[in-house]
């Protein structure tokens, strides 16, 4: 899938491109200094794992962001891209292999300290990371292709960290982690689906960028065959996760229209009822939940389902959640 050559030119200007030594240098973690390399991969993706676990369980958007930072994940996923351009044996893909399993353990272990009640979907640093959709598929292969030329130019290494704030590689590992520990196997899936996407997204747009710098060429039998069989398997495996971001998509958007068609059927049906007012309508396990409030007695449930008759598909659950609004006097502070 090579790169037209003006537009190569354009974003790989031949007097900023690093050399190949020096990617594998940086990307190959079995290579030069290995022992020291290693070390700082595990001790800081150790650390960010922890750290993502702290501010995923309390909510903090901030404490989530310095993860994404510290987190090492990206180096050896561009070291897979790399090493499937030059179609040579990588020990890159172990390191992320093993590495997942280590982040998915420390979001098991963290996820003891939750409540059995606890409803994780209040928390926003889980519930936004177990739906993932196809917007988030372009958004990382946008990430993707921005790590990969920052990594291939020498001037414009300083974006390194803004793409793994974007890309976010631990965090989802984490909330699967602790959804799986609550044994919330489909927020552990949906959270797995998202790093799975953020992981392919990178791996394809390394490969992309690489092979357009000329990696790939380096001659021998059956030289062009390799690539184009790489590109062939990861397409197979973006397949297999362009079919889940789809559905939930597809899911979400109809969930979105049934729940605004709903809260109009609802106000229609209050319209007669003084004071009550509907506060708010949203889904959760295929139920659509009415929350109302009203001083008074409500209007006949029946005619809310008739309204919503043709708006909603037939069988789906309606569960209106009333509270009495009154307005009491107290009196006067100090009487």
């Amino acid at each position: 899938m090579p790169m037209p050559g003006r537009v190569r030119d354009r974003i790989l200007p031949d007097h900023q491109r690093r050399s190949l030594e020096d990617l594998q240098q940086d990307l190959d973690l079995s290579s030069g200094d290995h022992r020291a390399k290693q070390s700082a991969f595990w001790t800081m993706l150790t650390l960010s794992s922890v750290i993502a676990a702290c501010g995923i369980l309390t909510d903090s958007t901030a404490t989530v962001i310095g993860a994404m930072i510290i987190a090492p994940l990206s180096t050896p996923i561009m070291g897979i891209a790399l090493g499937a351009v030059q179609r040579r044996r990588s020990t890159a893909a172990a390191f992320v292999a093993l590495g997942g399993l280590l982040v998915l353990a420390i979001g098991a272990v963290a996820s003891l300290v939750v409540p059995g009640s606890y409803d994780l979907l209040t928390d926003s640093q889980i519930s936004s990371r177990t739906s993932p959709g196809l917007l988030d598929l372009v958004g990382a292969l946008a990430t993707g292709f921005a790590g990969a030329v920052a990594l291939s130019r020498k001037d414009v290494a300083a974006v390194l960290p803004g793409v793994a704030i974007a890309i976010s590689l631990v965090p989802p590992l984490v909330v699967t982690g602790v959804c799986a520990g609550q044994q919330a196997w489909w927020l552990a899936l949906g959270a797995l689906v998202l790093f799975l996407s953020n992981l392919l997204s990178m791996v394809f747009a390394g490969m992309v960028v690489f092979a357009a710098l000329g990696f790939s060429r380096d001659g021998g039998p059956g030289g062009r065959r390799a690539p184009r069989r790489a590109y062939v398997m990861l397409g197979l495996l973006f397949a297999a996760v362009v079919l889940p971001l789809a559905a939930n998509t597809v899911a979400t958007v109809l969930l979105d229209a049934w729940t605004a068609r709903t809260r109009s059927a609802a106000q229609k049906w209050l319209s007669d009822s003084p004071g009550a007012a509907v506060t708010s309508v949203d889904a959760q396990s295929r139920t659509l939940y009415v929350h109302v409030r009203s001083p008074g007695a409500l209007p006949p449930i029946a005619d809310l389902l008739d309204d919503l008759e043709g708006q909603v598909p037939d069988g789906v659950p309606i569960v209106v959640d009333a509270t009495r609004g009154q307005q009491i006097i107290a009196g006067k502070v100090g009487d």
